[in-house]
């Protein structure tokens, strides 16, 4: 049975988690190109620190919102369709963002991209539980969401980039980072609509023993999951464990956009360069982001353990976020933020691989909805605080301590919580 299941994997690697990975940079482009916009267009839509801090933030309040019940619906309709959908109509509002006039139009459209894109980061966890054993889960999780470091990498000196065409066709750099941002979500969800396979019943390139086998090993993991702990409804939405998962993965994202969304003008600050130039130094960041995530997660998998690689991952983002506190040059803004996005990263393939071992069936897509939702809180208020403390304090030093410390936050219900435990198969 081993071979079949196997090869079932790595059909489903090679077919499956590329189309996924590409879909994710976009996702993850469109979600933090504002980061590099800002460096010219809060002057022109008279920005204040504050309101592109509420701006920048306000897309995980609209995604919150909608997002359990997105979820639902993609487990209810299929993958396909709904993914497609998702795509569609968050590369059209990136792309009407060109066309903001001022903090209300802005702010209004930030949200409205938020409630469009709404279930498409759980739906694509959900998604990998169909095809991905436990065992193997972490790393397919890890090597997915690799995506969103490589979307920085290659992102970030492209935005720069783009960023150069201003007074292009009558339009302003940041309008065409918008515009050419938002048009490869619009075709990847018709690629998605499709190509994209519900689930291995509809993957003709699995034989049918391949197909069974899968289908068979996920069936007795999801009878032991529900046997132990649950898969209804109502128990995704109320068990204590998945809020406090749901807490320790807010502080994890709080930490994120905290750094993501304002890397850029902080870097602009330091060297004074032009929009390319900070593109190729906040890459260096990201490149520590892809290397922590795909060795933590390979390790977590490789040891069968959750608990302290997630542990010991916000360890790491803690240690970087004081180094950025302390910093004033570049030299330790780039060291500091390196250190912070490995630890950052490294959270993710662990964390949803034991968030993931603890649900099934309905329970599994309204928790894992849930969680994601608590933690895209912490995507509204990363953003905010640092915006509000740059403008009462002219810096960023103590936005970076306060964020250390939520940090340490949460990583203590991970190592005391009851009951949990390593997901080694």
């Amino acid at each position: 049975m081993t071979q079949p299941l196997d090869s079932a994997v790595s059909k489903a690697s090679w077919r499956i988690l590329p189309l996924l990975f590409l879909l994710y940079i976009v996702a993850y482009l469109d979600r933090i190109n504002v980061s590099f916009a800002a460096l010219t267009m809060n002057g022109d839509l008279g920005l204040d620190q504050t309101a592109y801090g509420l701006g920048a933030g306000i897309f995980f309040l609209g995604y919150v919102i909608f997002e359990i019940p997105s979820n639902l619906f993609l487990e209810r309709i299929g993958p396909r369709r709904w993914i497609a959908r998702i795509m569609v109509s968050w590369g059209l509002v990136t792309m009407a963002l060109a066309y903001a006039t001022g903090p209300v139009s802005f702010t209004a459209l930030r949200f409205l991209l938020g409630v469009a894109e709404a279930g498409f980061f759980p739906g694509m966890i959900l998604y990998l539980t169909y095809w991905f054993p436990q065992a193997r889960r972490a790393r397919a999780v890890a090597l997915f969401m690799t995506a969103t470091p490589i979307a920085g990498l290659i992102g970030s000196p492209v935005s720069g980039w783009i960023m150069q065409m201003h007074g292009a066709l009558d339009h302003t750099g940041w309008q065409w980072l918008f515009l050419l941002e938002g048009v490869p979500a619009v075709i990847l969800g018709i690629v998605v609509f499709l190509c994209l396979p519900d689930g291995p019943d509809k993957a003709s390139w699995l034989t049918r023993e391949e197909r069974d086998v899968l289908r068979g090993t996920l069936a007795m993991e999801s009878s032991g999951v529900a046997a132990r702990h649950h898969s209804k409804l109502r128990d995704g939405l109320t068990s204590p464990r998945v809020w406090l998962l749901g807490f320790v993965y807010f502080c994890s994202v709080l930490a994120m956009y905290g750094l993501v969304m304002w890397l850029p003008q902080i870097v602009a600050g330091v060297t004074g360069g032009g929009t390319l130039s900070v593109g190729f130094y906040v890459m260096i960041a990201y490149f520590f982001a892809a290397v922590g995530m795909v060795v933590i997660g390979t390790s977590s998998d490789h040891m069968g353990e959750r608990r302290w690689h997630v542990a010991g991952s916000m360890g790491l983002c803690m240690a970087g976020m004081l180094v950025l506190s302390l910093s004033s040059g570049l030299f330790g803004i780039l060291a500091g933020a390196s250190i912070a996005a490995m630890g950052i990263w490294g959270v993710l393939g662990p964390f949803w691989g034991l968030a993931t071992g603890y649900l099934t069936g309905t329970a599994a897509a309204a928790g894992i909805a849930l969680i994601n939702s608590l933690g895209n809180v912490g995507g509204f208020l990363g953003p905010y605080l640092m915006g509000w403390v740059k403008t009462h304090t002219g810096g960023y030093s103590e936005a970076f301590l306060y964020i250390a410390v939520v940090i340490v936050a949460g990583c203590l219900p991970v190592i005391f919580m009851s009951g949990i435990r390593s997901n080694r198969n």
